[in-house]
């Protein structure tokens, strides 16, 4: 335990020296022994593993099999065409995981930390994965601890420990800290010491270098994480249900057929060929290509703006989302401190009115520890916004350091609440005191009042705390600036009858268009909770503002959470917005209680110590400005850290969602079109010949199938997808009345199918195959129309909107046309050219069908509600 350890007994354990470091010669042995200062990634799988993974679908296996039986059969080219499907599905996948592996990569060189060490005596910067045990290491505000040091020297030094520990105070770090050797401190009490990947924010120091990468704090936690259970999302899950549906339904029509042909005495080689040609037909081959480029086309919008999906799958979790559990710092709020109101003269102020008030400013300005320099203002964050508040009011930072050189300070503590400096100002000396309203005003007999010095009475005092009162209750931070002179040194009368000056309130401001993010989620359902270390009102505060909560009673704290049983919590959650004082094991307490009562939870978060929530959530979204850890933990990674981007990500989920169903909707009604137009013709008609032949059913499975569906993948966005409320997590892809319009459609293709048979055979029974082949395929194209929206009228959502769709079903169309009057398509799918009368008959039966379902849709409840548009329409 190195905190216990005095630094001569630490250079004994580490073979170092605490004034000169080790060499370069030790250094790099040490390097090549063990290790670099890196935590372990997991094992990035290989080429031949993430193909093989593509595979491990049950739809697949079942096109595979339907691949063997075509080879089997010498139907060459449908095996062909399957395998193709098949090919080109898992070499989608395999690139949009690359891609975003790759894009991980390069986040985590951005972020890639640096070190100043000792070595030979000599400063130098190095990489923080070449630090070794023993390394001297050098700390200054706007660091990032590069490794657990045990500190050996220590100026002022504040650190911000919230990555490791969830408390996001800064913790005043002291080297000459010392505890007995049967003592054991939680990291957040160990003063003399920084951990890995924890912040700078004010001071300097000197570390020994004691434990690196996964001998680190961070590094024992990500080994906890390491060992990654594999679940389905909700969309795998369904798509397996259907698949094995769909593989018992192709065995029983194959069998059913089959034992009819026999009964009718039909030519049983043809039939077992046409039976197995309709089974296989019953499994939709462009399935798992339609559902992987909806992914990899969702994945690539996404990442266009600023979020990185790790897994396609999990971009379709997202749509289902009914719960965001969000941190407010960094991700609602812009991680920057912010002076927005001023009191002085008894009046509170916005930021908006220039500051006359000299001392105030300057005041405000001297008493504190920030520092400017070229990148600009480091340190505490409430002393940057105060700086910078006074260089925007036109204090000159060079004048004001050579007319008021500071002499003397007594520094802040948790304890005193407030910080002294003294400046030389000619013969006198001028005390600045800086604290908490309940530290400072209790020392202050006077008031600074238009430019002079006034006895400051009881109504004044009151006064005074109303107003900080009003700033608090605004979500405002307020500190109080005093004042007073001074002829020597002697500390003890720094802060003694004071001055009260004036009192600055800042917030952590929200980030733009989150308040507007926020108001679409609620539009869309989706249940927003804001998870904080701050006080219960201060968090209630910025929640009014965000429109997340209204009052105290949508307010938990950890304290209440501790009473409560996971039964009493998930009861809880159905009334609270804003968790305060959170701990991150509240985290994953939050994350199951939501999950017990079915909902599908996204949690964000970017320290070590979020991890564990960020795994156990249905959608794990990490900053990508956090750790390491977090980002490998997480299924998104937003690289703008905001939360915006967050419900952009489950539009796009929803939207994606969308396709799919669109796509499996279409895809199965017409091969049940198919079916049905097959078995009734066989059983109605057992003397006719079989209306389709084998090569047909095929020809209609891969070309006028499997290409709309595709083209359906590239939907636009609905301009209604943000009004509706969430999917439960164990809805049915044909929920919503998606059955009724699979089998209605399917029913009315197979139906129409029929009729054109029956016209046809007033020709000859050429045409009459021809006819049925010509309806089935281009009302299946027509039917891809009215796709385009399964509520609203194809006219309204705009028929041009999808392009791809259009090329496609005009290309579908020109290809039947070239089918019937080709002599070579004629030969290999056995059609015959068609007169005017059969084509207006065909093309009439097959237009029937947007006829049919524009009707139906206005009889649907949606197109009779008030519901806007979304901001997409």
């Amino acid at each position: 335990m190195p905190y216990r350890q005095t630094i001569q007994e630490l250079e004994a354990a580490t073979l170092t020296n605490a004034r000169e470091g080790l060499s370069e010669k030790e250094a790099a042995a040490r390097l090549q022994r063990f290790g670099g200062n890196e935590l372990e990634k997991k094992k990035e799988e290989s080429l031949l593993k993430k193909i093989a993974e593509q595979f491990n679908d049950p739809m697949i296996l079942i096109l595979i099999l339907g691949a063997v039986i075509s080879i089997f059969l010498h139907e060459v080219m449908d095996s062909v065409i399957i395998v193709a499907v098949i090919t080109i599905n898992a070499l989608i996948g395999v690139f949009q995981e690359w891609k975003a592996e790759k894009a991980l990569h390069a986040l985590e060189k951005m972020t890639a930390m640096k070190a100043v060490v000792k070595r030979d005596g000599q400063l130098k910067q190095i990489d923080a994965a070449e630090l070794v045990l023993g390394d001297l290491v050098f700390l200054e505000a706007g660091n990032f601890v590069p490794a657990d040091l045990r500190l050996i020297e220590t100026v002022h030094l504040k650190v911000e420990e919230s990555s490791l520990t969830g408390e996001s105070v800064p913790v005043d770090k002291d080297a000459s800290a010392r505890y007995p050797k049967d003592q054991t401190l939680p990291l957040a009490d160990q003063k003399n010491m920084a951990f890995s990947s924890t912040i700078v924010l004010d001071g300097n120091a000197a570390g020994l270098v004691v434990a690196t990468g996964m001998d680190s704090e961070i590094g024992k936690i990500a080994k906890l994480l390491q060992h990654e259970e594999k679940l389905l999302t909700p969309l795998q899950r369904r798509l397996a249900e259907l698949s094995k549906v769909l593989g018992a339904l192709s065995v029983i029509i194959c069998a059913a057929i089959f034992v009819i042909a026999v009964i009718q005495k039909r030519d049983l080689f043809e039939m077992l060929l046409t039976s197995i040609s309709l089974a296989v037909a019953a499994i939709p081959e462009g399935l798992p290509a339609v559902v992987t480029i909806s992914l990899a086309l969702g994945v690539q919008k996404m990442s266009d703006h600023h979020a990185i999906a790790r897994k396609l799958h999990a971009v379709e979790t997202l749509g289902q989302v009914s719960v965001i559990c969000t941190d407010k710092t960094g991700t609602l709020t812009q991680n920057r401190m912010t002076v927005v109101a001023y009191y002085l003269n008894g009046k509170i102020q916005t930021t908006s009115q220039k500051v006359t008030e000299r001392r105030l400013k300057e005041g405000f300005y001297l008493c504190g520890n920030a520092k400017l320099d070229a990148e600009g203002v480091i340190g505490d964050p409430t002393e940057v916004a105060l700086m910078r508040w006074a260089l925007d009011n036109g204090v000159d930072a060079a004048q004001i350091i050579r007319q008021f050189p500071r002499v003397a300070e007594i520094p802040f503590d948790s304890r005193r609440k407030r910080m002294s400096t003294v400046h030389q100002t000619g013969l006198e000396k001028i005390v600045y005191v800086k604290g908490a309203l309940e530290s400072v005003l209790p020392l202050c007999t006077h008031l600074w009042q238009d430019g002079r010095r006034v006895e400051l009475t009881t109504p004044m005092r009151r006064q005074i705390e109303e107003a900080a009162a009003q700033m608090a209750g605004e979500a405002l931070r307020v500190l109080v600036l005093a004042t007073r002179t001074v002829a020597s040194l002697d500390e003890s009368q720094f802060e003694t009858r004071l001055c009260f000056i004036g009192m600055a309130g800042m917030i952590d401001p929200p980030k733009e268009g989150v308040k507007e993010a926020i108001a679409l989620a609620h539009k869309a359902g989706i249940d927003v909770v804001m998870i904080t270390g701050d006080h219960p009102e201060t968090a209630l505060a910025i929640g009014r503002q965000l429109g997340i909560a209204q009052s105290l009673a949508q307010v938990l704290t950890s304290v209440q959470m501790q009473d409560l049983s996971d039964d009493q919590l998930a009861q809880a959650c159905q009334r609270i917005r804003i968790v305060a004082r959170a701990t991150p094991q509240d985290k994953v307490r939050i994350v199951k209680a939501y999950q017990l009562d079915e909902k599908i939870v996204a949690m964000t978060g970017d320290g070590v110590n979020d991890a564990p929530s960020l795994k156990q959530a249905d959608v794990g979204i990490a900053m990508g400005s956090g750790t390491e850890v977090s980002r490998q933990t997480s299924d998104l990674i937003l690289t703008d850290d905001n939360f915006a981007t967050i419900i952009s990500a489950v539009e796009e989920g929803r939207n994606i969602y969308l396709n799919i169903q669109k796509a499996v909707l279409y895809l199965l009604s017409c091969n049940l079109g198919e079916i049905t137009t097959l078995f009734l013709a066989i059983v109605l008609m057992p003397i006719a010949p079989a209306p389709l032949s084998a090569i047909q059913i095929l020809w209609i499975n891969l070309v006028t199938d499997a290409f709309p569906a595709l083209s359906l993948a590239a939907e636009p966005q609905d301009p209604y997808i943000m009004d509706q409320k969430p999917r439960v997590a164990t809805e049915s892809l044909f929920a919503n009345g998606g059955w009724a319009f699979m089998v209605l459609n399917g029913l009315y293709i197979g139906t129409i199918s029929l009729v054109a048979f029956k016209f046809g055979s007033n020709y000859d029974p050429r045409t009459a195959h021809t006819m049925t082949f010509m309806v089935l395929s281009i009302a299946q194209l027509f039917h891809s129309l009215n796709l385009r929206s399964l509520d609203h009228s194809i006219f309204k959502v705009g028929i041009l909107r999808n392009k791809l769709l259009l090329a496609t079903f005009v290309i579908g169309v020109a290809l039947q046309v070239m089918v019937v009057n080709l002599p070579i398509f004629q030969m290999i799918l056995k059609t015959a050219a068609l007169d005017w009368t059969c084509w207006a008959v065909v093309f009439g039966l097959s237009a029937s069908l947007i006829l049919i379902n524009e009707i139906s849709k206005l009889f649907n409840p949606v197109n009779h509600s008030s519901r806007p548009l979304s901001r997409k329409s």
